[in-house]
């Protein structure tokens, strides 16, 4: 029987009924947690997902990493996991996930809004589905697009232009028949075809009435159009013109949801569905968009840097690189670990931040930007080297954009 768990990070799914009552642990159905096992042990890119051990008391347990989202088994029991931030409840670590998302590039969900934020007692799957199907209104208001398609038929009549190697072919003994080949006018594109498909496809996950509810609608109007066979495939056909714009952002969302492995690497077949994000890069998209927030010019992934200069060697890439003018102000990386004392700043992440340092010698200022917990003894470390300014800084994700994290420029 299906069921909805919620996880925080580094908590864990066990299936041993037992009398110890932990926070971190939630019961989950031995066929459930099978079908989660068999998807971690299936290749070793998944433990980062979640991590097979042991827990005394509960034998074994799969717990989560620093990966937060969607994981749905085929049974339909779903598993939100979202960020661990004290103090906080499950709906508001949700917002803080929602906000977070918002500010990732190259995605549909850039485009949350306010009601969106709002609903965070929903499922994370729903609040998905409940956008895209929001778009998709959109674009069927606009009207759905046609193009003239080709087609091959052999007919009782004469219709465009007959294909002369076919008809001797199909139609010698058949002589009432014409081999031809034609076009027509139809929303039959293969646009249409991946809407479709994610329409049936999310039908069958969603359990939430008004989702399912307009879906029956939408799938009414594509009645006429196939659907899509081998998705993949018929992504790299998809035209993005200026035509059709209007498609744009529903086909992030059809790619989401169709490919899956838009935001994290899984694509097998052990599971019914995975949305995951690494906390790593929603922790630096979320700290970087602060940073434009307050003016300055943030450039993320900075490359053309090297180690080894002469070999172009171990490529450099900061997480952020602010300039004022045309001149270099700061180098920040963001980190997503956690911090409570001064022991627990990491020795590689300085070197590296030193790296940066070395190598682009237009700046003396340099930060490194960990997340900031209720039990942090810690408000800022500052360290000098080399005339090298390394100030490590703390960012509080309950109070999102309204702080100040003592970053100067």
């Amino acid at each position: 029987m299906s069921s909805q768990i919620t996880l925080k990070e580094y908590e864990f799914l066990h299936t041993r009924k037992t009398s110890l009552c932990k926070e971190e642990a939630h019961y989950i159905d031995e066929k459930s947690f099978l079908e989660l096992e068999e998807f971690v042990l299936s290749d070793d890119e998944y433990a980062r997902y979640l991590k097979l051990g042991t827990q005394k008391g509960f034998g074994k347990v799969l717990k989560a990493q620093n990966y937060v989202g969607v994981i749905q088994t085929k049974d339909g029991t779903t598993i939100e996991i979202l960020p661990k931030i004290q103090n906080l409840t499950t709906s508001e670590s949700k917002t803080i996930l929602l906000k977070m998302l918002k500010t990732l590039k190259k995605s549909p969900f850039k485009h949350l809004s306010s009601a969106h934020l709002k609903s965070s007692k929903l499922p994370l799957l729903e609040i998905f589905i409940s956008m895209f199907l929001e778009e998709l209104s959109t674009l069927i208001r606009s009207g759905i697009k046609s193009e003239y398609i080709s087609q091959e038929e052999n007919l009782h009549f004469l219709k465009g232009k007959l294909k002369v190697s076919q008809q001797i072919r199909h139609n010698a003994i058949h002589k009432e028949r014409f081999f031809v080949e034609y076009e027509e006018f139809s929303s039959d594109r293969v646009e249409n075809r991946l809407i479709k498909t994610t329409l049936k496809y999310l039908y069958k996950k969603s359990k939430l009435n008004k989702n399912q509810q307009k879906i029956r609608e939408f799938l009414f109007v594509f009645d006429s159009i196939r659907v899509s066979h081998t998705p993949k495939e018929d992504f790299k056909k998809v035209k993005l013109n200026k035509n059709m714009k209007a498609y744009e952002l529903v086909m992030q969302y059809v790619k989401v949801f169709l490919l899956e492995n838009s935001f994290s690497p899984y694509k097998g077949s052990s599971l019914a569905f995975a949305l995951l994000f690494d906390m790593n890069t929603l922790f630096e998209s979320y700290v970087g968009s602060y940073l434009k927030r307050q003016g300055l010019d943030v450039k993320l992934q900075d490359k053309g840097k090297y180690l080894v200069d002469s070999h172009k060697k171990f490529a450099l890439r900061p997480d952020i690189v602010i300039n004022k003018g045309s001149e270099l102000e700061i180098i920040a990386d963001t980190k997503y670990k956690n911090i409570l004392f001064q022991k627990d700043i990491s020795q590689a992440d300085m070197y590296q931040l030193y790296a940066y340092g070395t190598k682009y010698k237009q700046t003396s200022q340099l930060y490194l930007i960990y997340p900031k917990n209720s039990e942090l003894e810690l408000e800022r470390v500052s360290y000098i080297k080399n005339e090298l300014h390394l100030d490590v800084l703390f960012f509080d994700l309950s109070l999102g954009f309204e702080q100040d994290i003592g970053f100067k420029v």
